[in-house]
């Protein structure tokens, strides 16, 4: 009886769109309000519905294992498949997948960190339950 009524008062919240919502750096709960301060600081509160977002929220390491994840399985094969096919300068084949490495990376970091913080208020994770 008391599960019934604790599913009652929190409603599914639909994930796809949380997660979406993360990915582009927005507020899981409305979609309009920015969820980043800064590059990697989640604000406290949706400046557009209020929904408390930065003392919840528990990304942690997740974002950096995901970026690693990706980027190394994205530029490992390319550059095999450059070092291969073009067979550049060693010094022209380490500038420009180094630079392609750190704007990857520096690209995917904040949407992965905005993606784990909508699926975490998505499946009212940590403190996000009570919200």
């Amino acid at each position: 009886m008391a599960a019934d009524a604790n599913a009652e008062d929190h409603p599914e919240r639909p994930v796809r769109p949380a997660l979406w919502r993360g990915w582009k750096r927005r507020c899981p709960n409305c979609g309009q309000g920015p969820m980043m301060k800064s590059y990697l600081k989640v604000r406290e509160t949706c400046p557009v519905c209020d929904q408390e977002l930065g003392a919840h929220h528990r990304a942690d390491d997740g974002p950096a294992y995901l970026t690693i994840l990706i980027v190394g399985h994205i530029m490992a094969p390319a550059i095999i498949w450059a070092f291969t096919t073009f067979r550049p300068e060693p010094m022209v084949l380490a500038s420009t997948f180094t630079v392609g490495c750190v704007a990857l990376s520096l690209y995917l970091l904040p949407r992965f960190k905005g993606a784990i913080v909508g699926l975490q208020w998505a499946k009212r994770m940590h403190g996000f339950a009570t919200v």
